[in-house]
């Protein structure tokens, strides 16, 4: 495939040259075409060069990473953080499957990255989901989950989502009011997107469920029955914690 078009954002010299020696070692698949040291600079360059990807680093003065959207209408280029930043963007960026690298940058992850966006730009996807990251971030709640659905992203309200029905390497998304939809994903993936404090919990191997869908618990069955006539499973193992949930 043709070389992808990168500007690197970051405020440190040095950073902007280890990043862009990485990246000429992974066999010239990107091809840096400008740098810049802040956000305003960097959307002129953006706006000018028309790059497929920008590697944004998150903390810059005056100007946060993410702003950049602030100066755009629409992004229509790809995005890959560069941070130093806390656990709870980690689990920000993660819930929006965008894309990062933590410094100081592996290289076996950025190959990662890197594969991950030769994929999007074949298949000509744009960053649609950018806002439920900036709107995750700046309200620091997550309210919205992207998921990969028939080849494009679908953003959820997590207050629909009734469960997450596993079977191996895929999972079936139940939703109040709405069918159900199958995604390559597995509840292990899940597991860890959502958010900690949620209300979702994992009563089963095969089962995550929304608390808040609880309709009632049939404690000599191990059943729980939830919104929409959908009826999980509750091992023996998680049932203490699963009542003790039930209370609070």
């Amino acid at each position: 495939m043709n070389k992808i078009d990168a500007i690197i954002v970051d405020d440190e010299q040095s950073a902007r040259d280890v990043l862009s020696n990485l990246l000429g070692r992974e066999g010239s698949i990107i091809n840096v075409i400008g740098t810049s040291s802040n956000v305003p600079d960097a959307a002129e360059k953006i706006k000018a060069l028309k790059p497929a990807v920008v590697f944004l680093d998150v903390e810059m003065p005056n100007y946060a990473g993410y702003e950049i959207a602030d100066f755009f209408e629409e992004i229509d280029f790809e995005i890959i953080f560069v941070t130093a930043f806390d656990q709870y963007a980690i689990k920000a960026f993660e819930l929006s499957a965008v894309d990062y690298l933590i410094k100081p940058i592996n290289r076996m992850r950025l190959e990662e990255a890197v594969n991950k966006l030769k994929d999007k730009v074949e298949q000509k996807k744009t960053i649609g989901n950018y806002q439920v990251l900036l709107e995750s971030i700046k309200q620091k709640t997550f309210e919205k989950i992207v998921i990969p659905e028939a080849g494009n992203r679908r953003v959820l309200l997590l207050k629909d989502i009734i469960s997450i029905e596993g079977e191996g390497a895929y999972s079936t998304i139940h939703l109040h009011k709405d069918k159900p939809i199958m995604v390559s994903k597995n509840l292990k993936y899940f597991e860890t997107v959502l958010p900690d404090n949620s209300k979702f919990f994992r009563p089963h191997k095969s089962w995550i469920i929304n608390l808040d869908h609880i309709t009632s618990y049939n404690k000599g069955k191990s059943q729980i029955e939830m919104t929409d006539g959908i009826s999980a499973k509750l091992s023996k193992h998680r049932k203490t914690e699963f009542e003790q949930k039930l209370t609070t």
